[in-house]
């Protein structure tokens, strides 16, 4: 349990430093907004991850065993990229600092799909819950030291040193991978990469309802994300916070709500069950985004700030916990691995891709229409889940039959 609390952690680590935490360097360097949202593109490694899942899946890496020499050699290759990154320059070298960032989201979501194939291997059924939660809290606490600490310190002593930083907690990862426990099952490799590719695909498209599905997966959070996409420059461009005060009210405030929201989430999603949730916690996340319409319009309030942040990721929190029960509800055991490794990709494409359309849209209608665009985005994804709602209702039971069983 303590090796999936810290391989939480590692997997967290990277993930803002080509996300928020990288937009609030650009921003903090001045560069044009328009800009910004194209750099949050180098997030599309998450969204693609699925095409070389199979590989980490079919072939052995050169040491330790099937996941944790993976999970190693990723661990190394990330802690050298993200020195590198933090070298380079948003005003002279752009473009060099885009390829890092790539190269460093690669390196991250890769890291991801042997992780999440780890904890599937390693953990009985029994402590898979616990497994999860513990993972979780290991990401958000890394994602709150990258996203928060490490804001908070560029404001003293420029990003070089924070990114300098990150890199040396990556390295030290490492040791927790060395003393992870090998599975007492590992799992033997696919014979051949075509059987890697194409039987967790065909798996997955054989259940009734299977594009349906797909399709929410996508659409389900795509206002949430396109509110969030552009949080750390709205709040110092749009709003004029200071990077200190984006670290504290912001982005640690946004990891507590986020954490005590799943916490909450997951109880409640215990007594009403999947649609039920996936229904009110929908709802309740396109609600939210008119408290950042509240912030546009009513200007720089700390306050104001802390309460929308607060709501809004506690309702985000709340609305992952029933989708990432959702997602695993679609997965099959003999290929768990690859399976969510496309599922998580497929509803990471909002948050990747939704940065580079805002932007755009917060150029041409200002931050207050865009957040009420955002909250319009969000009703797609109600609108299909209450379509979907009986072949949602017999995967609830279907759960409720083989946890009973």
């Amino acid at each position: 349990m303590a090796a999936i609390l810290l391989l939480g952690f590692a997997s967290g680590l990277p993930l803002n430093l080509t996300g928020s935490t990288l937009q609030a360097w650009l921003a903090d360097a001045k560069i044009d907004i328009r800009t910004i949202g194209i750099f949050s593109l180098a997030g599309l490694p998450y969204v693609l991850k699925f095409l070389w899942a199979p590989a980490l899946d079919r072939y052995l890496p050169p040491l330790l065993g099937r996941r944790r020499g993976w999970i190693l050699i990723f661990q190394a290759c990330l802690a050298v990229a993200i020195g590198v990154m933090g070298w380079s320059s948003p005003v002279k070298a752009p473009y060099m600092l885009g390829l890092l960032a790539l190269l460093v989201a690669f390196l991250s979501a890769s890291q991801d799909i042997v992780i999440d194939a780890y904890r599937v291997d390693v953990m009985p059924a029994d402590e898979r819950a616990l497994a999860a939660a513990a993972a979780a809290f290991g990401y958000r606490t890394a994602a709150m030291f990258a996203g928060a600490v490490i804001v908070l310190m560029a404001a003293h002593t420029g990003w070089r040193a924070a990114y300098g930083l990150v890199a040396i907690v990556m390295a030290i990862t490492m040791l927790a991978t060395l003393r992870s426990p090998e599975p007492v099952k590992p799992g033997r490799p696919p014979p051949t990469l075509v059987d890697a590719v194409v039987d967790p695909l065909r798996d997955l498209l054989r259940q009734p309802g299977a594009w349906g599905l797909l399709l929410l997966v996508l659409l389900y959070k795509v206002g949430d994300a396109f509110a969030l996409s552009l949080y750390s420059a709205f709040m110092i461009k749009g709003v004029g916070f200071s990077l200190a005060e984006l670290s504290i009210a912001g982005k640690v405030n946004m990891t507590v709500s986020t954490m005590l929201g799943a916490a909450f989430g997951g109880w409640i999603y215990m007594r009403w069950g999947l649609f039920r949730s996936l229904l009110v916690f929908g709802i309740a996340q396109a609600l939210t985004n008119f408290l950042y319409l509240w912030l546009a319009l009513a200007g720089k309030k700390l306050w104001l700030m802390i309460l929308a942040t607060s709501i809004d990721n506690l309702a985000g929190g709340m609305g992952q916990a029933a989708f990432v029960a959702f997602l695993m509800a679609q997965c099959t055991a003999a290929y768990s691995a690859t399976q969510y490794a496309l599922l998580s990709a497929l509803s990471a494409l909002p948050r990747v891709t939704m940065g580079a359309i805002a932007g755009a849209v917060v150029h041409s209608v200002g931050w207050a229409h865009f957040f009420v665009i955002t909250f319009i985005s969000a009703l797609p994804g109600l609108g299909l889940l209450v379509w979907m709602r009986p072949r949602i209702r017999a995967i609830e039971a279907r759960e409720r039959t083989a946890a009973a069983a």
